[in-house]
């Protein structure tokens, strides 16, 4: 199952990224861009100023703004889009992807209403297993693996063949990716960490320091394993690449889009002032609060950092507020 030509269907900042990575892996990249503008800059230009400013691209990526160009021939796609706009994105690409084509998925998240997380959603739309749905996950922060910083990732999916494909096709001198069977598991590590993040944000918006980041950090990893093994993840992932690399990342660094945007609402911003500022780059753990929540409590499973961010994002309770009610819940052995 080799891969040379691949479709990236988005621009944004990690979409470009992951691209670059392919490139720099030796494959030919076409990046599908909404705005007709975007792809033009990266086609002539080789940057897109846009999202990952400062960066140049490969000469081995093209972009265009119609994706049936973007997928013509390619032997991997990848999607490239927020998550709660993958469903309508894929819809509309649905009959343009090449049959035997490898489907790679990095949005990170849970689908509003559905409570499916994004490889089911793909399976959805496509009608392809949803095992077969190459999942990527890790601490990737776009920024500095787009400046060739080391870095790490996790490809997960129940087909490893597809997996290897797309880990032979990503790996470079600076990208190591690793290959995992565990879908479900990395998708969730994936889809919490964003909104635990939120709350280290929070945190500091509210002047704490490393010891509140560390304990939300360590207790978001506990709720996210909770709900991994209610749902049949193996809970060696949440050790690894996808659980806690992933959190560790997004949550200290103030590169993370929702760690930024936990700070500004505990600084006291608005919900809409802290969008506008995100510069129309999505916040996942918003959206996800939402959908993560009401996947617990379907499961029966406690999440109450991110029941604390549901309401600071949903219901307009102060930060201040929530995180005086975590502090004086009942008192528990730690792994209860």
């Amino acid at each position: 199952m080799a891969v040379q030509r691949v479709a990236v269907l988005g621009a944004g900042s990690w979409g470009t990224t992951f691209a670059k990575v392919l490139a720099d892996a030796g494959r030919d990249v076409t990046i599908w861009a909404r705005r007709t503008e975007v792809a033009e800059e990266i086609r002539t230009r080789h940057t897109n100023s846009s999202y990952l400013p400062g960066v140049e691209l490969p000469d081995r990526i093209t972009a265009t703004a119609d994706p049936a160009v973007a997928l013509a021939g390619a032997e991997a796609v990848v999607l490239a889009v927020p998550s709660q706009s993958l469903r309508e994105n894929l819809t509309a690409w649905r009959d343009l992807l090449p049959s035997d084509a490898i489907l790679v998925n990095l949005a990170k998240g849970v689908e509003l209403g559905t409570l499916k997380r994004m490889s089911e959603v793909v399976s959805d739309v496509t009608g392809v297993r949803p095992g077969d749905v190459v999942v990527v996950s890790g601490p990737n922060l776009a920024k500095e693996i787009a400046q060739r910083q080391p870095a790490a990732a996790v490809l997960a999916c129940a087909d490893h063949d597809r997996a290897v494909a797309i880990q032979e096709a990503s790996f470079n001198s600076y990208f190591r990716p690793y290959t995992n069977t565990d879908v479900v598991g990395c998708e969730l590590g994936g889809a919490c960490k964003n909104v635990i993040a939120l709350s280290c944000g929070m945190a500091v918006g509210l002047g704490f320091g490393a010891n509140t980041v560390a304990t939300l950090i360590t207790r978001g990893l506990a709720e996210t394993a909770r709900l991994g093994s209610a749902l049949g993840a193996d809970p060696l992932t949440f050790a690894g690449l996808a659980g806690v690399g992933d959190l560790v990342a997004t949550c200290s660094s103030p590169l993370s889009r929702n760690r930024t945007f936990g700070e500004r609402i505990g600084r006291g911003e608005t919900m809409e002032a802290a969008r506008a500022a995100q510069g129309g780059q999505v916040a996942e753990g918003v959206s996800s609060c939402r959908s993560i929540r009401e996947l617990a409590n379907r499961l029966g499973v406690d999440m109450p950092i991110t029941d604390a961010m549901y309401r600071v994002c949903h219901e307009g309770v102060e930060p201040a507020t929530v995180g005086a009610e975590l502090l004086g819940r009942r008192q528990k052995p730690e792994w209860s």
